[in-house]
């Protein structure tokens, strides 16, 4: 009130008394009057449970690989430490990002999670391209088939868009 009381508006101007123009409070957008199905590309749209499911899922894989690549930097001689180390680092990276993303309802989850498939098919390939025969290649297969393979294509299913990018036709509308 002490506002309108210093700065008053003429009526037949529509400006205060010192010159400058009154501000319009409908003329302001505000985040939350936004609508979030549309907007900018990289504007946040709600999140549904399947994909806070994902974004989850993304998240602790992600979280779980941190301990590992303490194990492999202290267990692996030093060659071979970094290589993995520096895989993993990627992996985890990727997935935090993707699974972050996913949870705040931001639209740029699908580069992060193409390059997390990408590193995860990489991943279990060399596991068992040299995995020695034995227990060593039992683990790599159950790696693989378990952890690596169902996370990659989670990825590629997120990377491509999910559901909502199959049932469009080529000029409608996002």
């Amino acid at each position: 009130m002490a506002l309108i009381a210093a700065h008053p508006v003429t009526a037949s101007e529509g400006r205060r008394t010192d010159g400058r123009m009154p501000r319009r409070t409908d003329d302001r957008t505000d985040d939350r009057t936004v609508d979030r199905t549309g907007g900018a590309p990289n504007h946040p749209r709600p999140v549904g449970r399947s994909r806070r499911r994902q974004g989850r899922v993304l998240l602790g894989a992600g979280l779980v690989l941190l301990p590992w690549l303490g194990y492999l930097a202290g267990t692996l001689p030093p060659v071979e430490a970094a290589a993995w180390v520096t895989l993993d680092a990627l992996e985890a990276a990727a997935l935090l990002t993707a699974g972050s993303r996913l949870l705040t309802g931001d639209p740029r989850h699908r580069a992060p999670a193409a390059a997390a498939a990408a590193l995860l098919l990489t991943d279990a390939c060399v596991d068992l391209a040299t995995a020695a025969p034995g227990p060593e290649l039992i683990t790599a297969v159950a790696m693989a088939a378990l952890a690596e393979l169902p996370l990659a294509a989670l990825c590629v299913a997120l990377a491509a868009g999910g559901r909502g990018a199959r049932g469009r036709g080529a000029g409608e509308k996002r």
